[in-house]
């Protein structure tokens, strides 16, 4: 079984880091000169890691966020937490484009808050396609919900951004956060690179929620379905990205057999990429399992990913909660 051991993760976070944005989780891809990219990837763990390292305030942060999801968890079994609970979360999408193909459509952002309400109450057309082994343990509605508040739109000069949060100020050529206690903001922009890669989007972690540059960014490509960029081209890197601002890791926990503090995610030895094939062996401390590649927090294409599991569920029950770091997405 995963615990949830801080002070080990504390220490781990303390010692060996990659230097970068320091408050921020990137989908990094390989690189290209068109958006088609046909490999997802990500650098959220070491980004966190050289934030919780410099920073004792949002390491504090971090331990209380993980003691409190740790206590829901307890007071979940307990009885102690209401059934239902669902929360609406408001969003402000902040468009940033240079193109016209990169001013997304009213329709377009209503098309990607559908898939997020569809992928995070389980209502989501393939949801039927949870192998029988993992039904059991499937999330079903999360009792999270999306609701678009506002749309903001700017033209820019800018045709690349890089992942140093340039688009969440307007002093330098972005769009400032809307009440980023209160509200979810998206940013979506034409394109994103960093050190030649092509970024697919990134997020912040609920212990920065509330700071300036609280939110998701997503390039335009991936935003959404009709037009989006195969084969990321049905809406789920939003899902990816909001899985990680309700505090959720990636799935093998960003380390070889790693530990993504769900006990109910078979432990894996990496990433999966593309379209697997279950069953997927895994072998891990000696034990071969089948491992959960069709989860949102994996690296799987689009097609491939279309559930959570119920420990990530109340992960992110816990943020939301009227206790938890993101408390505030509660009133609007």
């Amino acid at each position: 079984m995963k615990k949830l051991l801080i002070g080990i993760l504390a220490l781990g976070f303390l010692s060996s880091c990659n230097s970068d944005n320091i408050t921020n989780q990137q989908e990094l891809e390989t690189p290209s000169a068109t958006p088609d990219v046909a490999k997802r990837g990500c650098a959220s763990e070491e980004i966190r890691q050289e934030a919780l390292k410099n920073n004792p305030e949002l390491r504090q942060k971090f331990a209380a966020l993980e003691t409190n999801t740790e206590k829901f968890a307890n007071d979940l079994k307990l009885g102690k937490v209401l059934a239902d609970g669902t929360v609406e979360i408001p969003v402000v999408v902040n468009v940033l484009y240079n193109t016209t193909a990169e001013n997304v459509s009213d329709a377009r952002i209503a098309e990607q808050i559908a898939v997020l309400n569809a992928d995070f109450t389980a209502t989501n057309s393939d949801i039927n396609n949870i192998p029988t082994e993992f039904q059991a343990v499937s999330a079903g509605d999360t009792k999270v919900k999306f609701r678009l508040a506002n749309t903001i739109r700017k033209k820019t000069n800018t045709k690349s951004w890089k992942t140093n949060d340039a688009m969440k100020k307007a002093s330098t050529g972005g769009l400032d956060a809307t009440n980023p206690t209160n509200y979810l903001n998206m940013w979506v922009v034409g394109k994103m690179t960093s050190q030649g890669q092509t970024i697919l989007g990134y997020a912040t972690f609920p212990e920065s929620a509330g700071l300036w540059n609280d939110g998701v960014v997503i390039a335009a490509p991936f935003f959404g379905k009709t037009g989006a960029s195969s084969p990321f081209n049905l809406g789920r890197t939003a899902t990816h990205e909001v899985g990680h601002y309700l505090n959720l890791r990636h799935i093998w926990g960003d380390a070889n057999c790693g530990n993504d503090l769900v006990a109910d995610t078979p432990t894996q030895t990496t990433a999966n990429y593309g379209k697997p094939t279950y069953p997927l062996l895994n072998t891990c401390s000696g034990v071969q399992r089948s491992v959960m590649f069709m989860n949102y927090m994996d690296y799987v294409d689009d097609a491939a990913m279309f559930m959570f599991s119920g420990g990530q569920k109340t992960r992110m029950q816990s943020v939301v909660a009227s206790s938890g770091a993101r408390s505030g997405l509660r009133v609007y």
